[in-house]
């Protein structure tokens, strides 16, 4: 999911009453790889970068820090977590690793349990954790792209986490899917990342509002 690419925004959306002090806005971390880091997109066509657009259009205050690096691991973001949350002490935490790890045939338990640290580390901040799911070509096996997906369930359950249960659903299985990658046929194209929204958006307000 590339290894080069690292994109790091921070964009304060919808300010709130102009008389006294506004309560303070919702800050929303994503920890994500080269999905969520707009690998070979214009810049503001991301999943992320849309996501800030539709918090705006729905006048839903929020901060959206997107620290997501391509090629990212879920041990790099492990590794990277606790300056994170110190950094932004965020309200919220979007987790969206695990697709190079498939890429590199890491071992779903050490996948599983890197997931779970940084959900504990991001709880014990006071902050909510939203896991996204992702899926792997079936040239994989039915057995490891099965457990893999499932791994993300897993997670989100153990830790008492929101879960979308796949980034890349109505993408990776449509019909139209070879049109919706990049030539790669790893990273989506700008016209599949509406589509990755509308996969993430209706857990994503719950979970941001309640």
């Amino acid at each position: 999911m590339g290894l080069l690419h690292c994109s790091l925004s921070v964009l304060t959306l919808a300010a709130g009453p102009a008389w006294g002090a506004a309560p303070s806005a919702p800050v929303v971390l994503v920890v994500g790889d080269s999905i969520s880091a707009e690998y070979g997109l214009a810049r503001g066509t991301g999943w992320v970068a849309l996501l800030e657009k539709k918090l705006a259009s729905e006048k839903i205050s929020a901060r959206v820090v997107n620290a997501s690096i391509s090629g990212d691991t879920t041990s790099g973001g492990r590794s990277r977590l606790p300056a994170l949350l110190k950094q932004h002490q965020p309200t919220h935490v979007v987790l969206e690793l695990g697709g190079n790890d498939a890429l590199r045939g890491l071992p779903l338990q050490m996948s599983r349990d890197n997931l779970a640290t940084m959900a504990r580390a991001a709880k014990a901040t006071g902050a909510k954790v939203l896991v996204v799911g992702m899926q792997v070509p079936p040239n994989y096996g039915l057995r490891y792209t099965q457990d893999f997906a499932a791994l993300f369930a897993s997670v989100a359950k153990a830790e008492g986490a929101a879960l979308v249960p796949s980034l890349l659903a109505g993408v990776a299985d449509s019909p139209q899917a070879e049109r919706l990658f990049q030539p790669d046929r790893i990273h989506p194209t700008a016209e599949a990342h509406p589509t990755l929204l509308a996969n993430v958006w209706p857990v994503f307000k719950p979970w941001l509002l309640r």
